[in-house]
């Protein structure tokens, strides 16, 4: 049986870069994400330049319904690779904020996390093989808002579910990336121009690396010397720097 890569947010950004590089690794394909032309092209350009399958599940993993159905697709036995890419941030403060889009948020980036992961890891662990990426982010080790909370979870989710499947075959990873070149930022209308060039990761090498560190058994990875420097730095300063710091950052994001 051939392996089958299921990806989330699979027509942009982080999402897109993974289904090249696992089409061009000879993966078919089950790409997830809520715009069904957009998919729909996506799948025929990939298959146009690899020759792999692409199947399209359009689903807003926010909404349970359609999150079960990508689900019950993930937990079939041809799935070897679970990519949980899909995600959004958020550019407000939480007092003030919209709760519904806080809500939504949290939906995408841990519960959709949480199912989508329960329903690959089972059946891997019974094959004996298989790999998830959590994309996480290095706002996990800082303190930034709601969405920092959220992939601060998953990054600990990963940790600790690696633990767990240690031996089975089954490899997990959270992939925490920095500023990176997609469509993220500006959907978050985040100010880019705040943000100095040295930090910015081009999207293809950010992908390629993490997913060898990933095939390595590496649990938390962090690909850029800038990024491996900066969480070495978190670890020896003292936190209430680290929370002044980043709220600064925040403050200049929102100009």
């Amino acid at each position: 049986m051939k392996s089958t890569a299921v990806i989330t947010g699979a027509t942009a950004g982080i999402g897109r870069v993974f289904a090249d590089l696992l089409a061009r690794e000879g993966h078919d394909l089950v790409l997830v994400a809520r715009n069904e032309e957009r998919l729909h092209t996506t799948a025929a350009e990939i298959t146009a330049a690899t020759g792999v399958e692409c199947e399209v599940i359009v689903a807003d993993l926010s909404i349970r319904e359609q999150l079960d159905r990508v689900a019950v697709r993930v937990a079939q036995d041809d799935v070897d690779v679970l990519i949980n890419n899909a995600g959004f941030g958020l550019n407000q403060r939480f007092a003030t904020g919209d709760l519904e889009r806080e809500q939504l948020m949290l939906d995408v980036l841990v519960t959709a996390v949480l199912r989508l992961t329960h329903a690959a890891v089972g059946p891997m662990k019974q094959r004996g093989r298989g790999s998830v990426v959590i994309v996480s982010s290095v706002a996990s080790f800082i303190a930034g808002g709601t969405y920092s909370a959220a992939k601060a979870w998953t990054t600990v989710f990963a940790e600790s579910l690696a633990l767990e499947l240690a031996g089975s075959g089954v490899k997990i990873s959270a992939l925490c990336p920095g500023f990176t070149h997609t469509e993220f930022h500006q959907r978050a209308g985040i100010n880019k121009r705040a943000i100095p060039n040295f930090m910015w990761l081009n999207a293809e090498t950010m992908v390629r690396d993490g997913w060898r560190d990933h095939q390595r058994g590496k649990v938390v990875t962090a690909p850029g010397w800038q990024y491996k420097f900066l969480l070495v730095l978190i670890k020896l300063i003292p936190r209430s720097t680290v929370i002044k710091f980043n709220n600064r950052i925040r403050s200049r994001n929102k100009r």
